[in-house]
């Protein structure tokens, strides 16, 4: 279990009075934290990989820096979308393994898309829903004491120890209506709604750290994994959280309707704050809340897994530099790992397009990046024509970003001012939760 810590401050370099604010990011690869003051400079990031989620949450607590802890004033934390857990609402101890984000109940989906509104968000194999689904039809037994939790809601519980309490993003997957606060009736007429949490705005203020992580529970980790948790203090709030993909996005601090942040990492996956709401599980387009806006966000399977099966990163960083960003190129493909596509373009039998080969690979890496440039300007075009906000700058987070040539092809595709993302980080976008819920508590006193 690796851990990797890195400080750009000491307790000596923050002002007398100064509080702190802790963000956790448990993401697809592994845990990070970021640990920022009230202008969302970053004082303290670490990252460690996964053994267990309890265990990562405990080590990645522990790593924080002691002369740090007792300035923490509140914390939240990010998880992975649609990765569920059902628990005990007594103990709060797992009832069934937990279903990972990416894991699908086909066998459920029937059920769901005979109740839901056609083209839901929750009509789709991986959603909370169908997971929800999928068990209660299996499990025979614990359905009058199970619960459903979200990873984040689960980790934060382990915090605060109040069980049942969500965030609406993490919700909505499993059918909450963030527009009218409240879970459907369509839903609430299924004999398993007994098992939804109750459901807050992200970033809320639960309650303090629970005394039993700063004394008892920190002993037995002590004397089992060499932890020690000691020094947070007890007016250390709990904040609710959200998704990891959200908490990214708040990370580039894209805060005006009409901003949109495009992750180019193993796939293009594109977000844009509008002043409506968009929905369409066709194309698998769906909004987030946040606060009176909507995060609108589709993503294509298009991107760098494609370009890495056919060139190295060293070749990429190479032939990129022989390219000519403002000229246009006549090749046009459809870059795909396998086949299908889900957005811009909903389309299973889609067979990836990359051919004609040129001779000169520096025409085919031009050929190749503009066509995934093409594909996005296409999603921001179908976002627009479905109601959304129409886009006028793109921040751009994942690998990708680095791509300068890369950068300048997508301004010119798409007739737009793109940039790097200064935060990109999760864990960041967590930790701005975390100041937000300490600030709203704060004008509540």
């Amino acid at each position: 279990m690796s851990l990797k810590v890195s400080n750009s401050s000491s307790k000596d370099d923050v002002q007398v009075g100064e509080r702190l604010y802790l963000g956790m990011d448990f993401g697809t690869s592994g845990a990070r934290f970021a640990i920022i003051n009230k202008d969302g400079t970053i004082l303290s990031e670490g990252k460690k990989e996964y053994p267990k989620f309890t265990v990562t949450l405990f080590s990645l607590l522990e790593a924080v820096p002691v002369n740090l802890r007792p300035l923490i004033a509140s914390i939240s934390i990010d998880g992975t979308s649609a990765t569920t857990i059902i628990i005990d609402s007594n103990s709060g101890e797992p009832l069934w393994r937990p279903f990972l984000y990416n894991e699908s109940c086909p066998d459920a989906l029937p059920v769901v898309k005979s109740i839901a509104p056609a083209n839901h968000t929750v009509c789709s194999g991986t959603s909370t829903l169908c997971k929800l689904v999928s068990w209660w039809n299996t499990e025979g037994e614990n359905r009058e004491s199970a619960l459903l939790l979200h990873q984040a809601d689960w980790l934060l519980w382990l915090l605060h120890g109040k069980l049942g309490l969500s965030d609406y993003n993490n919700a909505l997957k499993v059918g909450y209506d963030p527009e009218l606060e409240s879970y459907p009736p369509w839903l609430l007429s299924q004999p398993y709604s007994q098992l939804l949490p109750s459901v807050q705005a992200p970033g809320t203020s639960i309650g303090y750290l629970k005394e039993g992580i700063r004394t008892e529970f920190a002993q037995v980790l002590k004397q089992r994994l060499q932890y020690t948790l000691a020094g947070f203090p007890k007016d250390c709030v709990v904040c609710t959280g959200t998704t990891d993909s959200i908490a990214a996005f708040l990370a580039a601090r894209a805060t005006e309707p009409g901003k949109a942040v495009t992750s180019l990492g193993s796939t293009l996956a594109i977000k844009l704050l509008s002043t409506s709401r968009i929905e369409d599980a066709r194309f698998g387009v769906y909004s987030h809340r946040l606060d009176d806006k909507w995060l609108v966000g589709g993503a294509s399977n298009t991107g760098g897994a494609v370009l890495r099966q056919i060139f190295t990163d060293e070749q990429l960083e190479k032939l990129s530099e022989h390219i000519d960003p403002m000229e246009v190129s006549p090749l046009d493909y459809y870059p795909l790992q396998v086949v299908g596509e889900r957005f811009p373009v909903a389309d299973p039998k889609m067979v990836p397009r990359l051919h004609p080969r040129p001779q000169s690979d520096v025409e085919y890496l031009h050929g190749i990046l503009e066509s995934i440039a093409r594909i996005e300007a296409k999603g921001y075009s179908l976002l627009k024509d479905m109601g959304a906000t129409q886009v006028d700058e793109v921040f751009t987070a994942g690998g990708g970003a680095k791509n300068e040539k890369w950068t300048k092809i997508r301004e010119r595709v798409l007739g737009l001012p793109v940039s790097r993302a200064i935060q990109t980080e999760a864990a960041y976008g967590a930790a701005l939760l975390a100041l937000k819920g300490a600030q709203a508590q704060h004008n509540e006193q």
